[in-house]
């Protein structure tokens, strides 16, 4: 018999992204019922069946349910929504904005029918907009509606960081704010080593340029892969949240939330330190800012603003 507690997983699209989620959750048994719900017929199908058949190796127990029913998904805990359009090579996130935006609205209705006291962590790109329009279309708490983010984009910043000073990426701790775009704001005030900081291993120039291939870190990897964009990072990043989530771990990482005054931005998604734990978001932490960051934080704002405005012009707000 499953020792697993009985809770619910979905993951709402059954590409590389959904899939490795799926996968990821299941290593760690995160839920007894993990749910792969596609469009496509069988799609989800196949993948449950051959991620079910490696649980004799890797010796969990969650199980896997591939389905191209929404009722399937009903009474969920939590629900990773990864369903979208991926980047192509010279397309930005906001190119995404219509054909997500529509896909996101009608992902919203499922659940707000289905799996009305889930969390929903918003993937799908571009991240701030649409965790903007998912949250409108539940009609959620504020907290219980957040998006993957900053954890994908500190953890690229660790990568580079570990890479320049030499240091085991297990070491290093990194944090990026503002949106999941180009105008993020890598904060090196806040990267240490073990606790040694970041600018007492490397030169200032090393760390503008380490933080420079972090804002551009999904565009890098879409160029090199022609026909797609990153899904083991962001996949790993978004079950990270579900473990605090579902686990009560109240974690603190960087995700996108719902600002009520912090930062001096009011009723905004935008990527910023969280507590997650049982219900979301407990707690958004207000950091210290130097002027240039918080220029920079107004900046990547005025972005997010701009996208949420021409969902607005869409019709989709």
């Amino acid at each position: 018999m499953s020792n697993i507690p009985q809770r619910k997983l979905t993951v709402v699209g059954g590409g590389y992204v959904g899939s490795t989620c799926a996968h990821l959750a299941a290593l760690k048994d995160l839920a007894r019922e993990i749910v792969l719900i596609d469009v496509v017929e069988d799609r989800p199908q196949g993948i449950a069946l051959d991620l079910n058949q490696s649980a004799a190796v890797e010796g969990f127990q969650s199980e896997i349910i591939g389905t191209n029913d929404p009722e399937d998904t009903y009474d969920s805990d939590v629900v990773i929504v990864t369903a979208g359009l991926p980047r192509k090579p010279g397309m930005s996130r906001s190119d995404l904005l219509e054909v997500n935006g529509g896909i996101v609205t009608e992902v919203a209705a499922t659940i707000r029918r289905g799996s009305p006291d889930a969390v929903v962590i918003v993937v799908t790109n571009p991240l701030d907009s649409m965790v903007t329009l998912m949250r409108a279309q539940l009609g959620f708490p504020a907290q219980r509606v957040i998006g993957m983010a900053g954890v994908l984009d500190s953890a690229r910043f660790c990568w580079f960081i570990a890479k320049a000073t030499g240091c085991s990426v297990q070491d290093v701790d990194a944090m990026v704010l503002g949106a999941h775009g180009d105008s993020m704001v890598p904060m090196p005030t806040y990267c240490t080593v073990n606790g040694v900081h970041l600018l007492d291993l490397v030169s200032s120039d090393e760390v503008h340029a380490m933080a420079d291939r972090t804002r551009n870190g999904g565009a890098e990897i879409v160029s090199l892969l022609k026909t797609g964009s990153a899904w083991y990072a962001p996949a790993s990043a978004a079950v990270a949240m579900a473990e605090s989530v579902l686990n009560d771990a109240d974690r603190l990482l960087p995700c996108a939330c719902l600002l009520n005054g912090e930062y001096g931005h009011e009723g905004l998604y935008m990527g910023v330190p969280a507590i997650l734990g049982a219900g979301g978001v407990k707690k958004i932490i207000e950091v210290p800012l130097s002027n240039e960051s918080r220029a920079a934080l107004h900046r990547t704002a005025d972005s997010i603003a701009t996208d949420v405005q021409a969902m607005r012009d869409l019709g989709l707000l």
